[in-house]
């Protein structure tokens, strides 16, 4: 098929959501040079309209699946789920950010269109059915998380986030892109659909090239997901990046490795399943044990927190490894979760961190005493990250483990289980810091403390509490997104 036949079957009205993000962020990026500087302000509410725009848009295509690009890519409500989560995790991130450029000088339309471009590539890979697609938008969204990492150019920390999270992502694209190449060279296709349909006709004679382009595809999701062995980045590019960008960083681009993830491995194993299930059993012990293990040693927040996302990865690969209609719903209904605890979590640790920029978790001792309320909105959040009732965290691994049970995964779940076990000791650590021990001689200057962050933590801990004591819509809206994909 030729580039125009695509694009005349091209349905503008399924392109709305991303069709929106990409006007408001080249209007955004045009207007930074020509905007004087008190009229910056102008950059922010175009970013929060245009977002909120993109959420109509897709709130629009529900139960209105259909096919674009000549099948390349879907509208299907499984995109349009995750096509929420990213706008959400986006909008907070923004929220959030407001005062910081404002108080560290960042040139804010420059930073708001590279948040609005990787949302895009993150929509164009949750809606992808071929790879070319998936790799596509797996660029889109790297390429501005590399400049955001580095965004503080005068912190050497943040160069080095930079530069680092961009050599190991380039290395990462490779792998993904030379596993296209091959699956391409045993089936002659790229397109999901069609390379399922072919699997079977492989067994015998092409099963060398599936198994090492299937693995060569999982290192390219692992990456992104910060899935272990290939999780070394998320530690030093998480207490570089500015800790705004970290926030965005460990919501957003995770859901979208996964929802590629899911749509290639969950939805098209075919007669490859039990070996994929395999390696996605191996890694799921792996990600949550050494996520787990290592942020029990962190002083650092920033840090523990990245080895903590590590292990979330680890519970989502727990719902890869559980397949099916549970798997996968609950996987759905888990990102959604993390997205808003982590966020408001990374929200806590902004206004803490203060102008000096100290993320040490001893920062947090006698927080009670000095901001209740930033302590009272902490240990929800913590709590939640736990996996203790009533909060989105206990919900999402009370499905996800269910799931696996019923997928007969029962050595998983109870590995699964003692890792969350292990958990408590350094999420609770931060709890008994804020209440149990005195303050800090000096106090720190809570610059970043304002109306719009205070906004998102009340979102986000409205969320987290919601999710956890009412979680029957979104399970269910988690179920419907995959109507017709099993």
């Amino acid at each position: 098929m030729d580039i125009f036949s695509i694009i005349g079957t091209v349905d503008y009205g399924a392109l709305l959501p991303e069709l929106f993000l990409l006007g408001f962020a080249l209007v955004v990026m045009l207007l930074e040079p020509f905007l004087p500087e008190r009229y910056k302000p102008v950059n922010f509410y175009l970013t929060v309209f245009g977002l909120l725009a993109a959420a109509g848009g897709s709130l629009w295509l529900w139960n209105r699946a259909g096919v674009n690009f000549g099948g390349m890519a879907t509208s299907d409500n499984f995109a349009v789920f995750f096509r929420l989560v990213f706008i959400a995790g986006t909008l907070l991130t923004v929220l959030v950010s407001k005062n910081y450029l404002a108080s560290e000088k960042f040139a804010n339309g420059e930073y708001y269109a590279l948040l609005l471009f990787s949302t895009l590539g993150m929509m164009f890979m949750a809606g992808s059915l071929d790879l070319m697609v998936i790799f596509l938008g797996l660029e889109v969204m790297s390429i501005p998380l590399y400049i955001l990492a580095g965004f503080r150019k005068a912190d050497v920390r943040s160069n080095e986030a930079g530069m680092k999270y961009f050599l190991i992502g380039a290395f990462a694209s490779s792998f993904f892109l030379y596993g296209i190449a091959l699956v391409y060279g045993a089936t002659g296709t790229t397109h999901l659909q069609e390379i399922y349909n072919q699997l079977p006709t492989l067994q015998g004679r092409g099963d060398f090239l599936i198994y090492a382009g299937a693995a060569l595809l999982t290192v390219g999701f692992a990456f992104k997901v910060a899935a272990v062995p290939f999780h070394m980045w998320a530690p030093d590019v998480y207490e570089g990046a500015p800790t705004v960008v970290t926030a965005f960083m460990s919501a957003g681009p995770k859901a979208a490795g996964f929802a590629a993830l899911l749509r290639t491995f969950a939805l098209f194993l075919g007669d490859y399943k039990e070996a994929m299930v395999a390696v996605f059993w191996v890694l799921a012990v792996l990600t949550m044990t050494v996520g787990n293990v290592l942020a029990l040693v962190q002083s650092n927040i920033k840090r523990m927190l990245a080895y903590s996302s590590i292990a979330h990865a680890g519970y989502v690969l727990v719902a890869v490894v559980a397949g099916g209609p549970d798997g996968v719903s609950a996987a759905l209904f888990y990102l959604l979760a993390y997205t808003v605890m982590n966020i408001g979590a990374f929200a806590v640790v902004l206004a803490v961190e203060g102008k000096e920029g100290s993320n040490q978790i001893g920062d947090y001792r006698g927080l009670v005493n000095r901001h209740p309320y930033l302590a009272a909105a902490m240990t929800i959040f913590m709590l939640s990250l736990t996996g203790i009732p009533p909060t989105a965290g206990f919900v999402g691994k009370l499905y996800i483990f269910s799931a696996a049970v019923s997928a007969n995964q029962i050595p998983l779940v109870v590995i699964a289980v003692l890792n969350s076990l292990v958990s408590v000791y350094y999420y609770l650590g931060v709890v008994v810091a804020m209440y149990m021990h005195p303050s800090p001689a000096a106090e720190k200057n809570q610059s970043f403390y304002s109306l719009p962050l205070m906004l998102v933590l009340a979102l986000t801990v409205w969320g987290t509490l919601q999710l956890g004591i009412f979680p029957q819509a979104l399970l269910r809206a988690a179920s419907d997104s995959l109507v017709g994909l099993f």
